[in-house]
């Protein structure tokens, strides 16, 4: 059995406009191996989810993202939704935050749009990736190869980064991280 037991992982939010699923999905997935889940977001208070373009519940930030340091953290989480990586990629500690986690060799894993965020921090560039499909020539123009997989581990880099395409794909996705954070 795999387990995360000591492991603190980090999922990076903004305010508003995650998919609810991709956070909470990947969460339990953390907590069910005995690693430990810590929502970090741009401001550290609410955090407002969403269901596609209905509103979900509303989560509590266990830190703002300009207070922490990816030192803390094990690995990280970007959950997707269209809004959520749109503003992460405009804050700029929250893109420091991300691109951190590559310069230390840690794992990251994003789902969907969240590639958005990994574009701007500048950490895909030879690498292969997978996303929300709209996102491939983003992927591309940014120096990655992108791949129509549930789940791409890519290991070319200085530390994994797994990523997967949309809700469906969460179970692999799930699996995959979990995998890959207890590896490192």
């Amino acid at each position: 059995m795999v387990t995360l037991q000591g492991k603190t992982v980090a999922f990076l939010v903004a305010d508003e406009g995650v998919e609810q699923v991709e956070l909470t999905d990947p969460w339990q997935a953390v907590l069910e191996a005995g690693g430990v889940a810590r929502l970090v977001s741009t401001s550290g208070g609410k955090v407002q989810a969403f269901h596609h373009l209905d509103r979900g519940d509303t989560f509590h930030a266990d830190a703002a993202v300009n207070a922490v340091s990816a030192a803390s953290y094990d690995a990280l989480v970007l959950p997707g939704g269209v809004a959520n990586p749109d503003a992460l990629r405009l804050d700029a500690a929250a893109v420091a935050f991300a691109r951190a986690f590559f310069d230390a060799g840690k794992p990251v894993a994003a789902i969907c749009h969240a590639a958005w965020t990994l574009i701007e921090a500048g950490v895909v560039r030879g690498r292969t990736l997978t996303s929300w499909p709209s996102l491939r020539t983003d992927l591309a123009n940014a120096g990655a190869k992108w791949a129509d997989e549930p789940v791409v581990v890519c290991t070319a880099g200085p530390s994994a980064l797994i990523t997967s395409r949309k809700p469906d794909d969460l179970p692999a996705f799930g699996e995959a991280l979990v995998t890959a954070f207890a590896n490192a």
